[in-house]
């Protein structure tokens, strides 16, 4: 889904920028299974129109590269709103998920799609998840999926709040430097609820940034 796109001499320069702003709130605990705090897993099996972070058209939505490896596969099993700016700020709601587990593979909080998709808090939410996982030297590995997803837009159209389920059941921590795959008991921390406010970026056409991430975690109601 290639909607336009932003130089990633921009994102960079927005990156350089970003450093200095100060950022705060959601919840930064990293859990054993290698969820990112805040979002919700099911055990469901996702439907066949699912999207895939394998996906070749979701690789460079933005111009910015959203690659990642094989056995980190991130699945969004929800339906788009009708509405064009709910629809956009969902897109790129997953890219910003893209983009964090992107930063975890490549071990680095600074990679352009972090500063393409992400601001303000977060963006400071982004880091530090990453940032657990490079002090702990895992990765990520299996299937994690995003479902139950929701939209409302802010009365100004600037920005869009994006509600979602994660089900990290399927998804692990793996040790860098021997692949060993950490794998917890499953139970109710699998699972939690997402609330992203993703606002519009001042002159990039149809582009969204994650600017707030609010997290509920051992979302009861995402089983």
């Amino acid at each position: 889904m290639k909607r336009r796109s932003l130089p990633v001499a921009a994102a960079l320069a927005a990156s350089a920028v970003l450093l200095l702003t100060a950022c705060g709130g959601g919840d930064d605990k990293s859990s054993d299974n290698d969820k990112i705090a805040g979002a919700d897993q099911g055990s469901a099996t996702p439907s066949a129109t699912a999207e895939s972070s394998a996906a070749p058209a979701e690789d460079k939505p933005d111009g910015v590269d959203l690659s990642l490896p094989k056995d980190m596969n991130l699945v969004f099993d929800w339906d788009k709103p009708k509405d064009k700016n709910e629809a956009a700020a969902m897109d790129d709601a997953a890219n910003y998920v893209r983009a964090i587990y992107r930063g975890v593979d490549k071990r680095t909080t600074k990679d352009a799609s972090l500063a393409t998709y992400a601001t303000g808090d977060g963006l400071k939410y982004a880091r530090t998840q990453i940032d657990a996982r490079l002090e702990g030297d895992w990765t990520s590995t299996g299937t994690r999926r995003h479902y139950q997803a929701t939209t409302r837009s802010a009365p100004n159209g600037n920005s869009v709040e994006v509600a979602f389920c994660v089900d990290s059941s399927k998804f692990y921590s793996k040790e860098v430097k021997t692949g060993k795959v950490l794998k917890g008991t499953p139970s109710v921390t699998d699972f939690d609820y997402f609330k992203i406010v993703m606002s519009k970026y001042p002159t990039g056409e149809g582009m969204w940034q994650a600017s707030k991430v609010f997290v509920e975690t051992k979302a009861a109601k995402c089983q």
